[in-house]
């Protein structure tokens, strides 16, 4: 009768510890499964695509390829540039998947589809390279996070610090689409308010052929800085023919307010030196960004850009969440990776906020003269360091996110 209270009593014990077990260690279909939405063969595919993909398997890879003993897996998607596949991919990912995180997604216009069918289905996503500040603003979501730049940690890390140096007259060439826009309207705003002025602009459609007449207007105008506040391909072209025309040896500068070190290496230093840009990594800058991007740079050969970098950092964060808080539940993970500084080879002094946006430092550099460079991908000159509360700023009251 004893022996039989004894192994019930067991029995109970047993059962108690696996059901505190169960509830401490939740993991929705026994795996975490993370999609890298991107751009895989489109103008955008250099500075994402396969470079996106490898980084977010590294950051699996270099945590160990299993949380909560539950294993870890990684696939891939190509958006094609095009906001309704990509919202089509994301619902069946989430529906039929069961992806716990999407990452990357660049194109504004595609990655606000995404976020709207992550906050329908209440799964996670995480953006590196959509940069509209509507994104953690207007349309801001407890599903989604911002965790590279925006729109305005860019106007604001290029065209105050330029200005400061002297660069106080700007002319525009601003692709003519939302995200085009929205940097024109940002650096303006930081321009005027640091007794800068703006002389101009101009606005060709994405993607145009020919660029000699609006970079012939911005040089003709005499402005000491020409804003290039677009992507590619355009700003890649404006800054090529800019360069056959003689800007930077006219006196003229050109400052792109939104460049990947890829599109610096297409271009290459003969054309691109002296160019003014904001990023938020340089994989030269110390021992910590070193190592990293020479371990993708093995798999890669060519080093990342700031939005590949991002993705690691965001995927290696989002797991040690996971294992922190014993669930992927989306809310119970963004809640523990609000919990401390995000502080690792990408981001310096950062912080997840209410709003979804990662604060970090960035910084101002300049493309280097080709006897500058000592091997290769020496490409930059760190100018100036940018605190993340300066370049990102408050976070927007629109967002019903953020507290009153």
């Amino acid at each position: 009768m004893i022996l039989a209270r004894n192994l019930t009593a067991l029995a109970v014990l047993a059962a108690a510890l696996l059901s505190s077990s169960g509830a401490s260690a939740q993991i929705s279909d026994d795996v975490v499964k993370i999609g890298v939405l991107t751009d895989m063969a489109g103008p955008a595919s250099a500075p994402t695509g396969q470079g996106s993909v490898t980084a977010a398997q590294m950051a699996v890879d270099d945590f160990g390829g299993k949380v909560l003993g539950k294993p870890i897996t990684v696939i891939s998607g190509d958006h094609q540039d095009k906001a309704d596949i990509g919202s089509a991919i994301a619902r069946r990912w989430y529906d039929t998947e069961q992806v716990d995180l999407i990452v990357d997604v660049p194109v504004s216009a595609v990655g606000l589809a995404v976020q709207s069918v992550a906050n329908e289905k209440h799964r996670l996503f995480i953006t590196h390279s959509t940069g509209s500040a509507d994104f953690h603003g207007k349309f801001c979501s407890p599903y989604a996070l911002q965790w590279v730049f925006d729109t305005h940690a860019l106007a604001v890390g290029t065209a105050q610090e330029v200005v400061k140096r002297g660069g106080d007259t700007w002319f525009f060439i601003t692709d003519d689409y939302a995200f085009g826009h929205s940097l024109e309207r940002d650096a303006t705003a930081v321009i005027t308010r640091n007794g800068g002025k703006v002389i101009g602009s101009v606005r060709p459609p994405f993607a145009t052929p020919d660029l000699s007449s609006f970079v012939l207007q911005a040089q003709a105008s005499k402005a000491k800085i020409i804003g290039i506040a677009g992507g590619p391909p355009n700003n890649t072209n404006e800054i090529k023919t800019g360069h056959e025309f003689g800007v930077f040896k006219g006196g003229q500068q050109m400052a792109g307010l939104l460049v990947l070190i890829t599109d610096v290496h297409a271009l290459g230093l003969p054309v691109a030196q002296g160019l003014l840009l904001t990023t938020s990594f340089y994989w030269d800058m110390d021992d910590k960004t070193r190592e990293w991007s020479k371990r993708y740079f093995a798999k890669m050969n060519r080093m990342p850009t700031m939005w590949q970098a991002g993705v690691y950092s965001s995927v290696m964060n989002y797991l040690n969440a996971i294992k922190a808080s014993g669930t992927d539940e989306p809310l119970k993970v963004t809640a523990k990776m609000r919990e401390k500084p995000i502080e690792d080879f990408f981001s310096r002094n950062g912080k997840l906020r209410e709003d979804g946006l990662m604060v970090h430092d960035l910084m101002l550099v300049q493309v280097k003269t080709p006897e500058e460079s000592k091997y290769p991908w020496d490409y930059y000159k760190v100018l100036a360091h940018i605190p993340g509360d300066q370049a990102f700023g408050p976070p927007d009251p629109v967002c019903p996110l953020v507290k009153k």
